[in-house]
């Protein structure tokens, strides 16, 4: 029903459009006068109007920046934020000179000159200096803005410095996980050939490229399952199914001679850099004033790492690492009290459209104070590392590499 209303009413308005031009036409005839005939009086009223919708429009605009502030992007709640807010604030301040400016001088002018009867338009094609000054003004505001966010650029992502902390973000369709370096501050390798159920981050060690080679070989779906299927002659398969079977066996026996190279030049120290990794799912925790050095992975697609009130943004590339550093310098809790929202929560979201989940991928963040993060890290490495509980030197081939999660959850934003 109510959409049938809408069509009647939409309906309705063409037709009342339409015997409103036809009343303007049969108006302008019985005046004896051509509908491109425009006198003073008209011309004088237009230009009227002209000066009302540049102060409406004015009123709008100053009325919506008072209201909803300057840009809407809140407190940066970051070292290097306040620095892009500043650079940004600058840009915005140029644009707003600009707009004021120019569309003053439109509409002032349209009032302005407006046809008078007897008066001819002065004819004023060129002129070297104002072509001299539109030139030369935007080239050099514009050269100031470059210069400015070069340096700022450069600034935010140089190298961090030897006191940074390293964690990964690893994205996949559709949720985060963030891996801490742990007490050494060092990152354990890890290579795109280890990855299994239970090691969707392909962590490289000793343990990891054992299992991953019993996946392959004597897992479910595995190469001796495979031959199986394929040599049984009791299992009916059509032609389809058979072609695709033995180019997945092809594939891992590819894989397999690959793994075992990788077994064979393995060196078994650099196993340490992964035995005290943290690796911690849907909240990512930071300490205020600590500066970090954030590597970003993808597993499958493009992804997009977007924190928007650090003035963050890398995008997540599959095959590569991408790198940003930050400082956060406003807890969480300080910045519920600015925002007087007890709810408030910061948030890492992905910000590239990776697939139908894509509106759920997020994980909230949590900035504490020194004292705080410390007492939060110290019991995540007394409990949850890899070399006590993941790592024992003992496991056999076939054991399982389940990396440690926490799933402590902070309410959703």
């Amino acid at each position: 029903m109510g959409k049938l209303i809408a069509i009647i009413v939409i309906v309705l308005g063409v037709v009342a459009l339409a015997q409103l031009v036809r009343v303007y036409e049969l108006s302008s005839k019985l005046r004896n006068k051509g509908e491109n005939e425009v006198d003073s009086k008209d011309n004088r009223l237009n230009g009227r109007l002209m000066l009302g919708f540049m102060a409406f429009f004015y009123i709008g605009f100053i009325y919506l920046m008072l209201n909803y502030g300057w840009t809407g992007r809140g407190v940066a709640a970051t070292v290097h934020g306040r620095e892009l807010d500043w650079l940004l604030d600058i840009n915005f301040v140029i644009i707003t000179i600009v707009f004021f400016l120019t569309n003053t001088l439109l509409f002032v002018f349209t009032y302005k000159y407006t046809r008078k009867p007897g008066v001819p338009a002065f004819y004023y094609p060129h002129n070297n200096k104002l072509e001299m000054l539109w030139t030369v003004v935007p080239a050099s505001v514009l050269a100031v803005i470059i210069i400015l966010g070069l340096k700022t650029w450069n600034n935010v992502t140089d190298k961090a410095n030897s006191e940074a902390k390293v964690i990964e973000l690893f994205s996949k369709q559709f949720d985060w996980t963030a891996r801490y370096s742990g007490e050494d501050n060092k990152l354990g390798h890890f290579d795109y050939k280890l990855t299994t159920a239970n090691n969707e981050l392909a962590l490289l060690t000793s343990n990891t490229i054992d299992s991953a080679i019993f996946e392959m070989e004597d897992g479910l779906s595995g190469i001796k399952a495979l031959e199986a299927k394929l040599n049984d002659k009791k299992i009916m398969l059509v032609p389809e199914d058979r072609e695709k079977m033995v180019v997945d066996l092809d594939r891992k026996e590819r894989l397999i001679r690959l793994l075992y190279q990788m077994k064979a030049r393995h060196n078994k120290s650099v196993d340490a850099a992964a035995w005290d990794d943290i690796i911690q799912k849907d909240t990512l925790y930071l300490c205020e004033n600590q500066e970090y050095e954030l590597n970003f992975r993808a597993k499958d697609v493009i992804h997009s790492a977007h924190f928007p009130h650090f003035r963050v943004q890398m995008n997540t590339v599959p095959g590569m690492t991408t790198r940003f550093k930050f400082t956060p310098d406003i807890t969480t809790e300080k910045m519920r009290e600015l925002k007087q929202n007890d709810k408030f929560n910061y948030v890492l979201l992905c910000n590239k459209i990776c697939g139908g989940a894509h509106y759920k991928m997020k994980m909230i963040v949590v900035v504490l104070p020194k004292n705080e993060y410390n007492a939060w890290m110290n019991s995540k490495m007394a409990t949850s590392t890899f070399k006590h509980k993941y790592f024992p030197v003992a496991a056999p081939v076939a054991a399982p590499v389940t990396p440690v999660t926490d799933s402590t959850a902070v309410p959703a934003v």
